[in-house]
């Protein structure tokens, strides 16, 4: 299940910045919304807008699902709840792949 969802761009960066456990919290968090809301052997590309501000997103809503029945979108909302933003703050563009295959 490793490597379920990949976040592009600088989400990567606030990974790190978050330290080890945060950041395995994080993939296990990704891995249960993956499961509750989509198929781990479908891939798919969603694009989310949120609010960020104190280190957490909110008020996100989709701009873009390659697999807009499948159940994507729903699965990306949920990563967002989990996705640490460290001192980000004001109105961001999340992209996020789901490579499929798992």
């Amino acid at each position: 299940m490793n490597n379920l969802v990949k976040i592009m761009g600088g989400m990567a960066l606030s990974l790190a910045l978050v330290g080890p456990s945060s950041a395995a919290n994080f993939q296990e968090s990704m891995e249960k919304c993956l499961i509750k809301h989509a198929n781990t052997r479908d891939s798919a590309v969603v694009m989310l807008e949120c609010s960020a501000d104190a280190g957490k997103l909110s008020a996100c809503k989709v701009l873009e699902n390659s697999q807009p029945t499948k159940g994507f979108d729903k699965a990306a909302l949920c990563v967002a709840d989990a996705l640490p933003m460290g001192a980000k703050t004001g109105t961001v563009k999340v992209p996020m792949r789901f490579p499929g295959g798992g």
